[in-house]
Order: C-alpha cells, then structure tokens, then sequence
C-alpha cells in the first residue's frame, strides 16, 4: 500500500472505464455496518449511470497508483429522485438551490490518512465551481444502537461531519430500500440528512 494516493475529480462519459470497479467496490464497503448492504452488481452499474447522464455530476476517484481504492458521489438535488427531493421541498427548501453528496466508500486499508476530508473538498470544490447554490447535504442510516451487527469498537462519523461544518436535520427525513446481509427480502431503511450552509 502506498500513501502517495491520487485525487482526481471526473464527469459525463470520463467515467464509464471505471463503473465495473466503483460497483464492485461499493457492493464491498456497503456490505460493513451501519449499511449491511447485500450488494447487486447489476443495480450498482445502473445507479452509476446516473452520474454519466448527468454533466453536473461528479465522482472523486481515490488511487494507489492505478487502481482505484475509494470514491465518492455528488450532483445537484434537482436530479435526484423524489424519495431524496421530497423531505427538502415539504421543509421549504428549492432543490435548484441544494448540491447533494451522495457515497463516499474507501477501502479500509486506506482509511485514516485523510482520504475523506478530501472527498469532502473535492465535492464542495465542484458545487462551488457550478455555483448557484445555498445548502449542501449528504444523508446517513439511521441504525439501533443496539443493533446486533453493530461492532463492539464502531464509531459514528458524527463530530467527523460536525467538523466541516454540517449539521443534523432530524426533520429531514427519507427512506431507502436494499436488502440487509442475512435478509430474504428489501426492507426500508430510515435516512437522516445533514446540512451545511454553502460558504461559497
């Protein structure tokens, strides 16, 4: 493992050579708690997508030297589905005017060296290049503390978020659906999102 890791920002089609490696890895890192996420290969091919079709988009690539040990996810609300849109135009909020951060997933050698901080740069970096907006958000799974897959030395990334600037809207709420690792069948999964007045 080599700790000179390459950031790199793309776009449109500048990502179609890598959506076989991005599913592949999101269906890895997804499969660890809070998400439990019993990953499709398919789906995830046809989820990526939607960042090809749409310009604005972006996905941060993390490298060690070619290949890819990270990635992370972000495009204007206004291009998301209604199940992301609709906690923010039900709270007033005008999704033109809102950048959402999808994923952010890293393999978990690479983690604690800074990667995240920089995925969240890099897409803050490219809300501010499009300009024009007020609020960015991410949203994270709400999970029982007492949750039996939850590990003993597990730490929520609440005071890591805290620390750029974000906050927790509880009264932003949407639910997701996939099924958990052990499940016969989807289930809906209670999201939070957070927020952060853009500084741009």
């Amino acid at each position: 493992m080599s700790k000179d890791i390459r950031i790199q920002r793309l776009s449109g089609e500048a990502l179609i050579q890598y959506i076989p490696e991005l599913a592949r890895l999101r269906i890895e890192v997804f499969r660890d708690f809070p998400y439990l996420y019993d990953g499709d290969y398919e789906y995830e091919k046809k989820y990526l997508q939607t960042y090809i079709n749409c310009p604005e988009s972006v996905i941060v690539l993390a490298f060690d030297g070619e290949a890819i040990i990270g990635a992370s996810t972000a495009i204007p609300l206004k291009y998301e589905t209604d199940e992301v849109k609709k906690p923010f135009v039900e709270n007033g909020y005008d999704p033109d005017e809102v950048f959402y951060c999808g994923e952010s997933v890293l393999n978990k050698a690479y983690r604690g060296l800074g990667v995240g901080v920089r995925f969240f740069e890099q897409r803050e970096a490219h809300a501010e290049d499009l300009g024009g907006f007020k609020h960015i958000t991410f949203c994270c799974v709400e999970r029982p503390v007492d949750h039996p897959r939850r590990p003993a030395d597990y730490v929520p990334l609440d005071t890591f978020w805290n620390k750029r600037g974000y906050v927790k809207h509880p009264e932003l709420k949407t639910t997701y659906t996939w099924k958990d690792l052990d499940d016969v069948a989807e289930t809906a999964k209670p999201m939070t999102f957070w927020l952060r007045e853009d500084r741009a």
